[in-house]
């Protein structure tokens, strides 16, 4: 089995954010929230964007990493 990586820091893959987005995740944010991939480093950001068929300048990879960032810290505190 061909497993193509999206997210290195958390194991994510191609399939994977594709299942999520069949599930109805339809932004980064919402990969976020369901796998975490796009929460560490940010690199990914845009493959997942470009999976989802969005296209997005650097400024609003960069505003959704940190705005992805910040739910995961809300959560973290939560637990």
């Amino acid at each position: 089995m061909n497993r193509v990586y999206v997210c290195n820091c958390f194991g994510v893959t191609e399939a994977q954010v594709r299942q999520h987005a069949e599930a109805g995740a339809c932004t980064p944010r919402q990969i976020a929230s369901a796998c975490k991939a796009g929460t560490d480093c940010g690199s990914c950001v845009r493959r997942i964007q470009a999976l989802l068929g969005r296209a997005a300048s650097r400024g609003e990879v960069a505003d959704q990493a940190r705005s992805a960032l910040a739910g995961v810290s809300e959560l973290d505190e939560a637990a």
